[in-house]
């Protein structure tokens, strides 16, 4: 077994890599606006960019899996820096919508992919002791949510000081700051038990093996939902502020509270993986957000109510990251952790691409969001509901099993 480099260098890196990314990522529905205005091209087509975006930035993070889990993670990370940061540099410059879609929807997406939650926390565990994973994922997790804070009022302060251009430019050369980071991972993979995956499992068996098994698929269909929730509000959010005579500004900041609130979910779902069964923390996570749509729906829509809002659902925002790379890992090891981890993100990515695309229709169509919120409140309660026959022994058996 080879030396790995210390736990805490580890999940500090992945924690800022993702700050960086997601952080860049979450914010870029600030953009809309300034985007449609300077090219003309429309609401619907700057929205199908970032729709686009949505489902590369989840079918990238499969692809990108299996090169890391092949070659390693460094040169996945690295390349995914550049992408990301010539996708930003370059969006400036396009005023068609093949143009906008390619760089904003496709490399931007790609990079931000790259450098995302399946790589980093697939290589993690497959660098740290079993007993640590759960709480080393919900740290790094809780690094996007902390990148989310800071990426969204700076970037809106940006756009305001330096124009929606300068601003991601900016944000194109902080993303080169994830290059020197990756560099924490470049310790060869050592050989840990893995789970239940059979010795000498070739990747594509255990894909398969993964596809027939009912648990993989509740873990898919809860992570479309959650993909369609988030997409939606990162994408939409400033648009309804601004329906309900609201400034610019409290868009920016409940996406920020949303980012804070989501380190303590971070946190406290990775505590909660390792003494608790990871499906029903899922199922009150997603319960909560089906709740929490319904009682903004009711409420009258002032800046306090945006940013209750706000702080409630950013308990549970990417807080769902944990305790599903848990579950996946629980059955079925973290050989290839960062594979199928990352095709339950595609998932994830298809349900951002509809959350995204929908939302940009219903407000062209009917000039309001109140249909995006009814399915967005239905899918979140039937996504707790799906996690409940996933099969998940408790911690303290799978520990005894494994001693």
């Amino acid at each position: 077994m080879t030396a790995v480099r210390p736990y805490w260098s580890l999940v500090i890196a992945g924690a800022a890599i993702l700050a960086v990314t997601m952080g860049i990522r979450q914010s870029l529905g600030l953009f809309v606006s300034p985007l449609n205005t300077a090219t003309g091209l429309g609401i619907v087509t700057v929205s199908f960019a970032l729709a686009v975006g949505q489902f590369v930035w989840g079918a990238a993070q499969p692809v990108f899996g299996m090169i890391a889990d092949r070659v390693g993670p460094v040169r996945v990370m690295m390349a995914g820096g550049v992408l990301l940061a010539l996708g930003l540099a370059l969006t400036p410059f396009m005023g068609s919508t093949l143009g906008l879609v390619f760089f904003l929807g496709v490399v931007t997406a790609a990079g931000a992919g790259a450098g995302s939650f399946s790589i980093l926390i697939g290589a993690a565990a497959n660098r740290i002791a079993p007993e640590r994973r759960a709480f080393a994922s919900g740290f790094i997790n809780a690094g996007g949510s902390f990148g989310q804070f800071v990426f969204a009022p700076l970037s809106q302060a940006l756009i305001g000081l330096v124009g929606w251009m300068a601003a991601l430019w900016t944000l194109a050369c902080a993303a080169l700051a994830t290059l020197p980071m990756s560099l924490a991972f470049r310790e060869r993979r050592e050989e840990p038990a893995h789970g239940h995956a059979a010795p000498g499992l070739t990747l594509a068996a255990q894909i398969g093996q993964a596809f027939r098994d009912p648990s993989y698929w509740c873990l898919h269909a809860g992570f479309f939902t959650c993909g369609f929730h988030i997409a939606f509000l990162v994408t939409h959010l400033p648009g309804e502020v601004d329906l309900c005579g609201l400034p610019a500004s409290v868009s920016a900041a409940s996406l920020a509270i949303i980012g804070i609130a989501n380190i303590a979910g971070s946190l406290g779902a990775g505590w909660l993986g390792q003494s608790h069964r990871m499906k029903w923390i899922l199922f009150w996570m997603y319960g909560t957000r089906a709740l929490a749509v319904g009682a903004y729906l009711l409420l009258p829509k002032t800046a306090e109510t945006f940013y209750a809002f706000a702080a409630v659902l950013g308990l549970t925002w990417l807080a769902t990251v944990p305790p599903t790379a848990g579950l996946v890992g629980k059955l079925f090891g973290t050989r290839f952790l960062a594979t199928l981890f990352g095709l339950t993100l595609l998932s994830h990515q298809i349900g951002g691409f509809f959350g995204a695309w929908l939302g940009g229709l219903a407000i062209q169509r009917t000039g309001s969001y109140d249909w995006m919120w009814y399915a967005d409140m239905a899918l979140a309660a039937a996504a707790a509901v799906v996690n409940i026959p996933i099969r998940e022994a408790h911690p303290r058996l799978a520990a005894k099993a494994a001693a």
